[in-house]
């Protein structure tokens, strides 16, 4: 029905991949095995250089990957909650859109919430 592009499905399989367990193992074993072969290479720049630079890659592209992943989860969950919203029977349809306010709406927002769930709680305990 929908066509994914061969990125999402990329970023997708890696952000799977990378959180299994299998993963963490075969980048613990990296970091043993760098650090058995210290005293092979006498400790040196080099030897220090090679892990240095293959974690910052690694860290570098996972970071892209880990937010492409997560902006595809948050814009489905924030479709997901729009039709609940939308299709609820007395919601504010005001809401649909939240994410898309600034931060003194959204304050003023969440602070008239908070006087209606503590009016409700006042109402409770009576």
């Amino acid at each position: 029905m929908y066509r994914r592009s061969m990125f999402n499905r990329f970023t997708k399989w890696s952000a799977h991949a990378t959180g299994h367990p299998v993963a963490f193992c075969l980048a613990f074993l990296v970091i043993v095995a760098w650090a058995a072969t210290g005293p092979m290479f006498g400790y040196s720049e080099t030897w220090q250089l090679v892990i240095n630079t293959g974690t910052t890659i690694v860290t570098f592209l996972m970071v892209f990957l880990i937010q492409s992943a997560q902006n595809r989860d948050s814009a489905a969950v924030q479709l997901k909650l729009d039709e609940l919203i939308r299709s609820v029977e007395g919601a504010q349809n005001a809401l649909l859109d939240l994410e898309e306010l600034d931060e003194r709406d959204l304050e003023k927002m969440r602070s008239d919430f908070e006087s209606l769930a503590e009016a409700a709680r006042r109402n409770s305990r009576q």
